[in-house]
């Protein structure tokens, strides 16, 4: 398989205080990876590097065999055409309709006019396709409703579908199902595990859940204090190894 990411050596600072230093790891094509660690340990920091929303201050990230810090502007844009991103936040529209906020994960492959001319004259081939992909997260009834009146879980289906539509090589989740309760967090990591396994699609996600993490990943990276602490399949990752991870922090 093809390393679709590697971090060598990353590291990066905010106002003189180191958040990640040393990190080295690969991802490899079609792996499922979640990144675990005390609040402050740098979990998002990690996931901004290889979207390339921060860059390195030292070492080297690479996407799909490039170096992001010797990317132009434009050429960083059209990498990120293959990386799908799903923030905390989610980074929905709320007055747009779901059909719209679903068609803005094509936003870089069309460009701004390209992605105007879709929300106002979307093609029913395209709303087809949008409503395939919502009756494959269960929420198709909410095509045409706006993203402002629906529940946090449905909400967080949106942007599931959205990063999915992309037809991205890796989606790059940060603490995705950190809003909602364990029960519909499980139901969602199912959904997002299954369709990333199905489409070939490396996901790569940060969880504040630990047992969600171990239940639905099959390789983790700890991080404490911006450092690797572990890089092992799951199986691997005993007890003893989480309370350390853990002994400096709160989940």
């Amino acid at each position: 398989m093809a390393t679709v990411v590697q971090l060598t050596g990353a590291g990066v600072s905010f106002g003189g205080v180191r958040a990640l230093q040393g990190v080295t790891f690969p991802v490899e094509e079609g792996e499922q990876v979640c990144v675990i660690g005390p609040s402050g340990s740098g979990k998002s920091t990690l996931l901004g590097l290889m979207n390339g929303r921060l860059m390195a201050e030292s070492g080297s990230v690479e996407v799909f065999g490039q170096n992001l810090a010797g990317l132009t502007a434009g050429q960083l844009r059209e990498l990120r055409c293959g990386l799908a991103w799903v923030p905390q936040d989610l980074g929905l529209v709320p007055n747009l309709r779901v059909l719209q906020n679903v068609l803005c994960g094509k936003a870089g492959r069309v460009g701004f006019l390209g992605l105007l001319r879709r929300l106002v004259l979307t093609r029913m081939q395209e709303a087809e396709r949008v409503r395939g992909l919502l009756e494959r997260l269960g929420i198709p009834e909410k095509l045409y409703e706006r993203t402002d009146t629906l529940s946090g879980g449905q909400q967080q289906r949106v942007a599931i579908a959205r990063a999915l539509y992309q037809e991205p090589a890796v989606i790059l989740a940060d603490e995705p199902v950190a809003s909602v309760d364990p029960g519909r967090a499980r139901s969602l990591l199912e959904l997002l595990t299954r369709e990333a396994r199905e489409e070939g699609i490396t996901l790569i996600m940060s969880l504040h859940h630990v047992d969600l993490a171990r239940e639905f990943f099959p390789r983790l990276i700890g991080l404490q204090a911006g450092r690797v602490a572990f890089d092992e399949p799951v199986g691997e990752v005993c007890s003893e190894k989480l309370r350390a991870l853990y002994a400096t922090g709160e989940e």
